[in-house]
């Protein structure tokens, strides 16, 4: 039996949730990672028992074994501003619960800015906020922390301040990493070719441990290497370039979760294109 990875792209949930799955299969993926909601809006609509319905069976038709929704943009997980930290985290609770009600695998949430009081208490509010959710959930999704580009009083560009995060939250189970590559090499950790990943990986393996590793953001990216720019790049088009894309894809353990392309394609014919060559990178 020949292994399929889990390899998809960030996809449209317009007209209902459920379509992200036929927009997925049209391109040739086996996952996918969606908003559940608005990512640019504080207010959201309820979902209705059919829409959940309707998600939940389409998933069991589509057999995918693994799937993401992504936080939206506007909450900072890790900001000391009272006001701030108190929708953030209304937002980050209900997001849970959205993932729970439609049996979505992992939550995936940027973790924001301190505002310049320091790494530790964003570490500190982040945490927080994640046991907050997860306590308040009653079902079974992960929430994950994705490392950052290192932006000015971001949380979580270093392996450590990850780390620090995961080692707060008090339900170990529901907590894990998502790696963006774009993101990991504007933060300073090189990712060219074979030599260069290895020791990447090696690092956040001793650091945070491989096995906290959930979902790999597969994207190239514009600028050069410790550049802190999060600007997504299509995959071999930027500084990274295919050799260290194949290096990345090709790293021990990586094809066994979900790979997901946040690459700026503009319509169906370069998702199809950008889906393509990545199988082609994997093998």
């Amino acid at each position: 039996m020949t292994f399929e990875p889990m390899l998809g792209l960030h996809v449209s949930i317009a007209g209902s949730p459920d379509l992200a799955f036929d927009r997925a299969q049209e391109v040739g993926a086996t996952t996918f990672q969606i908003f559940t909601r608005n990512p640019n809006q504080w207010k959201f609509k309820p979902l209705e028992e059919e829409t959940v319905s309707r998600f939940r069976e389409k998933r069991k038709k589509a057999g995918f074994r693994r799937i993401v929704d992504h936080m939206p943009y506007l909450p900072n997980l890790a900001s000391p501003e009272r006001s701030t930290m108190k929708i953030s985290r209304f937002s980050l609770d209900e997001e849970v619960k959205r993932c729970d009600a439609l049996g979505i695998d992992y939550l995936v949430i940027h973790l924001g800015s301190h505002l310049g009081k320091g790494i530790a208490v964003g570490v500190s509010n982040i945490a927080g906020a994640c046991n907050e959710a997860i306590a308040g959930s009653g079902g079974a999704t992960s929430i994950l922390l994705e490392g950052m580009a290192g932006q000015k009083n971001s949380v979580g560009a270093r392996f450590e301040e990850i780390r620090g995060i995961l080692d707060r939250v008090e339900d170990q189970s529901r907590v894990g990493v998502c790696l963006d590559s774009c993101h990991l090499f504007a933060s300073g950790f090189d990712l060219r070719n074979e030599e260069a990943v290895d020791n990447t990986m090696n690092l956040f393996d001793e650091v945070v441990g491989f096995d906290r590793l959930k979902v790999v953001h597969l994207n190239d990216s514009k600028g050069p290497l410790g550049s802190r720019l999060d600007r997504h790049e299509n995959i071999g088009e930027g500084k990274i370039g295919r050799k260290g894309i194949r290096s990345l894809l090709h790293y021990p353990g990586i094809t066994e979760r979900p790979i997901v392309l946040e690459t700026p394609y503009k319509d169906l014919d370069t998702e199809k294109k950008s889906v393509k060559l990545v199988r082609a990178l994997l093998s």
